[in-house]
């Protein structure tokens, strides 16, 4: 039984999801610990922005050359270094003392970030076949909302309980405890992970690019809406923060609640025109936001605004491993690299856009004028042709 588990690739999923989860809550945390903790060490409001951002930089440093990493020598090392990483960066919050040591510290989580969720997609790609991988990345998307759930809640309580420090002791003590599965399972592998695939020849590709491009748009819209949201329902709607946490968590319930399934329709349909459906649906359901103007009127709209949310992003994870197979290669860490760093890239610039843009024409037009870019932008993605698109079973 024991060894039974040892080698199984549900063990290796659930490893895979418990510390994207754990690593959610290390990142959602920082969202009501962070800047507490940077003030009391002198930091200004600029430089608390930079301990955030420096976080996406050190996640687009790290995700290719890891995944090319995983490709040459397996997922479990690499697996295994990140929750470590995840671990020691997140003692290192807990006992700094200077603003110097809380960069590092956030600079070792950002790589601790790609680590894990590059190579713990290219394993779960390695594990699955294409007509099954939609409804475990189905799976693993579920099972991580519980990080964006309880993550901000969970920090600002233990932050009560006991300090800045215990979030980030809590964070490392549950990262150990993966390291110590990772250090444990011996995941089956049915295909050689051990080809070192250039990143320009993944990046020729037009559906690696295509994928690329659509998370790059959609992560970046997601990323758009989230601060100007909260913004426009406290100046509009006259919401505190509770109630505008319980329009995000809401939508977060939803969104578990949706990627299973998505995930399932992906493995029966095509997986691009499920992915740029989603892109071109975020783009049609953001006028929608612009209508939330009261507590229920905000939980309803966001909601629905996550339907097309799961449609891109659930589809996309499938999508690029099917990619990269059609494209000749067979090992998947780098082409998860470039998923992360597209993602990191959308989430760098989605806040820095959507807050200039608020402060001078506010949160109704910057929803109205989002939406038609959006969708041109998805309708010239519908029209790159490509050699063959990867359906399910293929």
């Amino acid at each position: 039984m024991v060894s039974s588990l040892r080698h199984s690739r549900t063990t290796a999923v659930v490893l895979v999801t418990a510390t994207a989860v754990v690593d959610i809550l290390a990142f959602s945390m920082a969202v009501p610990v962070l800047p507490d903790l940077s003030r009391r060490l002198g930091a200004s409001p600029t430089t608390i922005g930079l301990l955030f951002g420096i976080f996406g930089v050190s996640v687009l440093m790290t995700s290719v050359p890891m995944g090319g990493r995983s490709d040459r020598t397996g997922r479990r090392g690499p697996l295994l270094a990140g929750a470590l990483g995840l671990a020691v960066s997140s003692a290192a919050f807990a006992i700094s003392t200077t603003l110097p040591f809380l960069f590092l510290a956030r600079f070792l989580q950002g790589a601790a970030d790609a680590v894990t969720w590059v190579v713990g997609l290219a394993l779960v790609a390695d594990l699955y076949a294409e007509d099954e991988r939609g409804r475990i990345m189905g799976l693993v998307m579920a099972g991580t909302n519980i990080g964006f759930l309880a993550g901000p809640s969970l920090g600002g309580w233990l932050y009560e309980v006991g300090g800045p420090r215990l979030p980030y002791l809590v964070v490392a003590g549950l990262a150990l405890l993966c390291a110590a599965g990772f250090w444990w399972i011996r995941p089956p592998v049915h295909r050689a992970v051990t080809e070192a695939v250039p990143f320009a020849r993944l990046m020729r590709d037009r559906q690696v690019r295509v994928c690329a491009l659509t998370i790059v748009l959609g992560g970046g819209a997601l990323a758009l809406v989230e601060p100007t949201l909260s913004l426009h329902l406290a100046d509009v709607a006259g919401l505190g923060p509770a109630r505008i946490g319980m329009v995000m968590g809401g939508a977060a319930v939803m969104s578990a609640m949706l990627h299973p399934g998505m995930g399932r329709l992906a493995d029966r349909i095509d997986l691009r025109r499920l992915m740029l459906a989603g892109l071109g649906g975020i783009g049609l359901t953001l006028p929608l936001l612009s209508l939330a103007d009261t507590f229920v009127s905000a939980a309803v709209v966001y909601a629905v605004f996550m339907v097309p949310v799961a449609a891109m992003v659930t589809p996309s994870l499938a999508y690029m491993a099917s990619a990269t197979t059609a494209s000749g290669v067979r090992s998947f860490g780098v082409a998860y690299g470039i998923y992360n760093c597209a993602w990191a890239t959308g989430l760098l610039l989605g806040p820095a856009i959507g807050g200039a843009a608020y402060e001078h024409i506010g949160f109704r037009a910057l929803m109205w004028t989002t939406a038609p870019a959006l969708v041109v932008a998805t309708l010239a993605l519908t029209r790159v042709r490509v050699s063959r698109a990867p359906a399910p079973g293929v």
